[in-house]
């Protein structure tokens, strides 16, 4: 049973919805603007932890089950090796920035797969900031989740 009044049940869900928001556009503004992916990650996480600590694990509105956390962990780990590999594989240097190319070391095809559609050219670091900020989301929430569940582990064993 979770502990949080009416008022905070009204209140939780859309306020966890305004910070969801707002992380994912300091993820994708994270190359031109203070912020990124860690920044935004973590923002994510306090919307999903917030409706944690006021509906409870159970009741949250906003559930990450073991495998979807496992998931998405599982694709901002890869998608940020994979990034960093293609950098050495094509350029020599892990995380080389293949969208942008500053040394003209990347054929054009390759340079185009990985190029950001946005007028500062940032290449392959709005893709890095979303690998970073699913990390960040996944770690902080998986932290809360076990805490409240040991919580609730030690409340039945009493």
């Amino acid at each position: 049973m979770s502990q949080g009044s009416t008022i905070l049940k009204l209140i939780a869900l859309p306020i966890a919805i305004i910070l969801i928001c707002l992380g994912v556009m300091t993820i994708l503004g994270g190359h031109i603007t203070p912020g990124g992916g860690f920044q935004g990650g973590a923002m994510i996480a306090v919307g999903v932890i917030l409706c944690i600590l006021v509906y409870g694990l159970e009741e949250s509105p906003l559930k990450f089950s073991h495998e979807y956390i496992t998931i998405l962990e599982n694709v901002g780990a890869l998608g940020y090796v994979i990034l960093g590999l293609v950098g050495l594989f094509v350029a020599g240097s892990f995380l080389y920035n293949v969208g942008a190319d500053f040394y003209n070391l990347v054929p054009g095809f390759i340079q185009n797969i990985f190029h950001y559609p946005d007028p500062t050219n940032a290449g392959i670091v709005p893709y890095l900031n979303i690998f970073v900020g699913l990390k960040v989301l996944v770690g902080l929430s998986a932290i809360v989740i076990a805490f409240v569940g040991f919580k609730k582990l030690g409340e039945e064993n009493s």
